[in-house]
């Protein structure tokens, strides 16, 4: 059979950035094993369905390069995928499984179920369920006869349908990540598996669909992993073979310390949402990724190395090398510190990686100024290598369009000198009378006018770029020139000796 896997994710708000690896993992892994990689939208919790959430959640893929092969938007011959239009799917299996003893009705209000849990607690029980002792003393039909419960159908009375575990029994199954799992049925409660709107719960839903979708592996987070014995037992309840399952490391604080989490995230002023969210409740944005100034393939290549280890020294995957060396068993066991200062070190090394076309058109879509591409180019390519995100290069580059106002006091008390202004003004009168110049050239006669007095060039360095810039660093200081043009050089340095000397 070949690889079937999905992605579940349900409509109740933004994409979190742990649900985004969910998906990378099982994409890659589809990718590898020439399988296919499904998006389904569980929006069987209509209490929690949030307006916008679904397509928010197939924009984020989208942007991130996450291609579903199946799924809500393109279809496949396993749909419907969005289990909201699945209802009727369920209601046979849940049959199924009352007629066979392996599930009850249970008529509890919430008053019921309240003093249920209040006994517990007096008894001191730590961890008070509806399972295999306390369902004998609920509403339910164990405790009911058929006709009692009949009656109660036929009357409109609310009711759930709960899976029926056995009192003291193991269940163990073999975790590609985490090894052997085994689990008594002791410590888990009878979950339900119908709700009494007639929708299914999780624990129904994504079990009848990956059966019926004939999905192969389950690729999850660890909060899944204590529903994994119920997943497994029903399966064995309907005489299925279940697919094998990889339970994914937490995504932790950058301390380490407990999940990470869109509070700590907000605390810490790093993204925690692929795309800007705004929360249609509380109005609050939320900046994503994207806007942040965070390239997709930064972002891909920075997500799949939090909890994927591929060993070696090399840490840059395009998204054809993921694929190529991805695979389960090298996912690691242990939570993954989200390091944001990493996040932003794949940014600047893929943004030295784009093309000078590409980069340049962005720059021209954030700048003011009307300025031909030619010198859009040169400027946007100066400030490549020397800013984390593009959106940063306008403000870096802002002395490319306006001469300093102010100059680094600093600078200016070490550097600067009626000496070296001389100079670098006899400098900037030859550079105009030249027809044409390119940075090499200009470095020439900058180093041919310093050596008639046997100047350094060091010596003037500093103080050349004070006056083109006001600043202390930043690009090529020939580019610069070669830029900024032989009149325009001539007039910034004219005016720093007028102001400084």
């Amino acid at each position: 059979m070949s690889v079937r896997v999905r992605f579940a994710p349900s409509p109740t708000g933004a994409l979190h950035i742990g649900g985004v690896r969910t998906a990378l993992y099982n994409y890659l892994f589809a990718k590898k094993n020439k399988g296919t990689f499904i998006l389904r939208i569980e929006d069987t919790d209509q209490t929690r369905f949030v307006v916008g959430a679904e397509e928010y959640i197939e924009q984020s893929l989208k942007w991130a390069g996450i291609t579903p092969d199946e799924g809500v938007s393109n279809g496949g011959n396993y749909g419907p995928y969005r289990q909201s239009e699945r209802k009727d799917i369920y209601k046979k299996y849940a049959q199924q499984l009352l007629d066979e003893g392996r599930a009850y009705y249970a008529f509890d209000t919430p008053e019921e179920l309240g003093a249920m849990r209040d006994r517990l607690k007096e008894a001191r029980v730590a961890n008070p369920q509806y399972n295999a002792v306390t369902r004998m003393q609920m509403s339910n039909s164990l405790t009911l006869s058929a006709e009692e419960t009949q009656a109660k159908i036929d009357a409109g009375e609310p009711y759930v349908i709960r899976i029926k575990l056995p009192r003291n029994e193991d269940i163990r199954f073999k975790d590609i990540v985490r090894g052997w799992v085994v689990v008594n049925t002791a410590t888990l409660d009878d979950k339900i598996l119908m709700k009494s709107d007639g929708m299914p719960t999780y624990h129904m839903a994504n079990i009848v669909d990956d059966h019926l979708m004939e999905i192969t592996h389950v690729i999850r987070g660890e909060e899944w992993l204590p529903s994994a014995p119920l997943h497994i037992y029903l399966y064995e309840s309907f005489g299925w073979k279940a697919p094998e399952f990889a339970h994914l490391p937490l995504l932790l604080k950058p301390d380490g310390n407990g999940k990470l989490s869109k509070r700590a995230a907000d605390q810490l002023g790093f993204p925690i949402f692929p795309l800007n969210w705004t929360d249609p409740v509380s109005g609050e944005l939320s900046v994503g990724f994207k806007e942040a100034g965070y390239l997709p393939d930064a972002f891909i290549n920075f997500l799949a190395l939090l909890g994927w280890n591929p060993g070696g020294e090399k840490e840059l995957f395009s998204i054809d090398d993921l694929i190529d060396a991805f695979s389960l068993d090298k996912i690691n066991k242990a939570g993954a510190k989200f390091d944001i200062e990493k996040a932003k070190w794949f940014n600047q090394q893929y943004l030295k990686f784009m093309s000078d076309e590409e980069i340049t058109d962005q720059f021209m879509a954030l700048i003011d100024a009307d300025i031909d591409r030619a010198k859009a180019k040169a400027i946007a390519l100066s400030l490549k290598e020397r800013v984390t995100f593009i959106q940063e290069m306008p403000e870096a580059g802002k002395f490319y369009f306006e001469a300093p106002s102010e100059y680094d006091e600093k600078v200016a008390r070490k550097k600067w000198n009626e000496e070296a202004s001389a100079k670098l003004l006899e400098f900037a009168t030859e550079l105009k009378e030249k027809s044409s110049y390119n940075k090499d050239s200009v470095k020439e006669l900058l180093t041919e006018v310093l050596e008639r007095d046997e100047m350094p060039i060091g010596r003037v360095m500093p103080a050349l770029r004070l006056a083109l810039t006001g600043q202390a660093g930043g690009p090529d200081l020939m580019e610069i020139v070669e830029i900024l043009g032989a009149d325009e050089t001539f007039e910034r340095i004219k005016k720093a000796s007028e102001v400084l000397n």
